[in-house]
């Protein structure tokens, strides 16, 4: 069996929120955005909603990857709210494959927690974050399966 990268796993999971997710604002579709977009994954057809897209291949979860934290930085200190996020948890139990995904409206500073990648890796000391306390937030379930 070919083992399947975070990165692929991540565009799946983009694709699943298009197909399984209407816009949380209008009801519309969410359509994905141009690879490489700044801070959002998804968007609305319909409305200006857009929001940043995580898959996780796991129950879910307080702690999940988030992205580089340049960009993150500069949009909070301009004063903007971090966008909102929408989690696509999937997970194996008993041979059934399960699915869950999470509409978070509201994700403050609190919950983003800055690391630097080593000097090993191959973006050496790159400045990262990830979400954090995702247990402790309001969210509304989407999509269950």
């Amino acid at each position: 069996m070919q083992k399947v990268s975070n990165k692929k796993w991540g565009d799946i999971g983009e694709l699943e929120i298009v197909d399984l997710v209407e816009c949380p604002n209008c009801g519309k579709s969410l359509m994905l955005l141009p690879p490489n977009y700044p801070l959002y994954d998804v968007q609305c057809t319909g409305c200006s909603f857009r929001a940043q897209v995580k898959t996780n291949r796991s129950k879910p979860k307080a702690q999940i990857f988030g992205a580089g934290w340049a960009i993150m930085e500069k949009v909070l200190k301009s004063g903007f709210l971090t966008p909102p996020l929408i989690t696509n948890f999937r997970w194996k139990e008993k041979e059934e494959v399960k699915q869950e995904i999470r509409f978070y409206p509201f994700v403050s500073k609190q919950n983003l927690k800055k690391y630097q990648l080593p000097p090993t890796v191959k973006r050496a000391n790159y400045w990262m974050f990830n979400y954090v306390g995702l247990d402790k937030l309001p969210y509304f379930v989407v999509y269950k399966k």
